[in-house]
């Protein structure tokens, strides 16, 4: 399994270090490769603010892709 998690570096709400945001289940034979590909938007990166509003707000992310939620890469990305 392949999870995708995100997270937000400076938001006006406290969210979850790592929030799922996607996974795929893929078996693979001994040896064998896939790519996995995700697709992210704007709407991905909205939450309920202070005033219960779901809304995204620009900002520094990360995401991370692993097999859990400890071994993962991670790269920087931001919303303006």
């Amino acid at each position: 399994m392949v999870q995708l998690y995100l997270r937000d570096l400076v938001g006006t709400v406290t969210r979850p270090v790592k929030e799922l945001k996607g996974f795929q289940k893929v078996f693979l034979k001994k040896g064998e490769t896939h790519t996995i590909e995700f697709t992210l938007t704007e709407k991905d990166l909205r939450f309920y603010n202070s005033e219960l509003k779901f809304v995204s707000e620009p900002g520094d992310f990360k995401v991370f892709v692993g097999t859990n939620s400890v071994n993962v890469l991670e790269a920087p990305f931001a919303l303006n």
